[in-house]
């Protein structure tokens, strides 16, 4: 990929692109497995680019062309890489969109960084996946040989060679899970969730609604979405929804 640069984070160099403009910042956080080259990762730029407001997007470590491998992440790693991609790529507010995997790493960013926060947008967003879509989901036989191999590897309809989940994974999620007690977060915040989510129930949203502390909370289902929620009525969806926040019609 052309035309982006390198940050030194705290677990190796983290590609990004940044785009000049207004505050607040939009800063996307994507997915599991998925880069900055995506679609929503893309139409969000485009968004932002017409509108003049500033925005990043960046790939974790292990993630598109940025430095580490896959296998060696956690979700504290990959919440460390975009709170250095926050701290030193931006200035002033920010308003976060996280996807899937990135609305928990959104979740950890803004715990850490209350006072740099807007608002926060969730895009199927995956709080606490690694307990309650992995772990609890997995046999005894699933477990044992994690525990004793240090990694499982499961089919996923986004990988032909399917996801490899690690120990480290599991047992680091358990130290950043959002969904056990209330969240500290007063920003306004909107949830977008397909209810044809075969990936992420779409009862998470409503989950993580009730767990903020937050007033100004909205979550929107659509009743045909899916995970990914990148067809043009979606990202159609996801331009209103932000440009509500900013104060704009969204176009």
């Amino acid at each position: 990929m052309d035309g982006y640069a390198m940050l030194e984070g705290p677990n190796g160099r983290i590609a990004y692109v940044a785009t000049p403009g207004r505050g607040p910042t939009v800063m996307f956080l994507g997915g599991l497995r998925s880069d900055m080259t995506g679609t929503k990762a893309t139409f969000l730029e485009a968004w932002c680019r017409a509108r003049g407001q500033a925005f990043l997007r960046f790939d974790y470590t292990g993630h598109g062309v940025s430095d580490g491998r896959f296998e060696d992440g956690t979700i504290g790693a990959w919440s460390a890489d975009a709170l250095a991609a926050l701290d030193r790529l931006t200035e002033g507010s920010v308003v976060l969109v996280g996807s899937s995997m990135g609305g928990w790493a959104m979740l950890n960013v803004a715990l850490a960084r209350p006072d740099r926060i807007a608002a926060l947008v969730g895009i199927a967003a995956a709080p606490d996946f690694t307990e309650d879509l992995l772990w609890d989901r997995w046999d005894a036989a699933t477990r044992a040989a994690l525990l004793r191999d240090g990694v499982v590897r499961e089919p996923n309809p986004y990988d032909p060679a399917g996801y490899a989940y690690t120990r480290a994974l599991i047992e680091d999620g358990r130290r950043h899970l959002c969904l056990r007690a209330p969240l500290p977060l007063a920003c306004p915040v909107r949830l977008l969730h397909g209810q044809r989510d075969d990936a992420v129930p779409w009862q998470t949203s409503l989950r993580l609604a009730d767990r903020l502390a937050a007033e100004d909370v909205q979550v929107t289902l659509i009743k045909d979405g899916d995970h990914r929620l990148s067809r043009e009525t979606d990202l159609s969806l996801l331009g209103r929804t932000l440009g509500a926040l900013l104060g704009e019609d969204g176009g």
